[in-house]
């Protein structure tokens, strides 16, 4: 199922960023940061567990699971979420929940990248 989405992405758009991560409370230095920057994406499959790097000379993550399956992720910004990510429509779709707050992250997430 993801297997269209096998390879290294470099990111080329990001609209609203900013407005993102301020409304889940990312600090203005880091949005600052985040703005600029233009990552790489990685992703890959092994025995049925998705793998999804990102890379940039500020910040490298990685988060490693199952479709359908919560798991425990630290995010760029220091949050630690449960993370669900699901194949719907074609497109990877994740949701953070943390706090009592949550978000799912664009479904458009990989056109962002070429």
């Amino acid at each position: 199922m993801v297997d269209q989405f096998v390879g290294t992405w470099k990111m080329s758009l990001s609209e609203n960023f900013d407005e993102y991560m301020r409304a889940i409370g990312v600090g203005m230095a880091s949005r600052q940061v985040g703005n600029v920057i233009k990552p790489k994406f990685i992703v890959s499959v092994a025995e049925g567990v998705i793998s999804m790097k990102t890379q940039s000379t500020f910040k490298s993550t990685e988060i490693k699971f199952k479709l359908d399956e919560e798991f425990e992720e630290r995010t760029a910004d220091d949050r630690v979420t449960k993370t669900i990510v699901s194949f719907i429509n074609g497109k990877l779709v994740q949701k953070q929940t943390w706090d009592g707050r949550s978000t799912t992250l664009d479904p458009c997430l990989m056109s962002l990248f070429t």
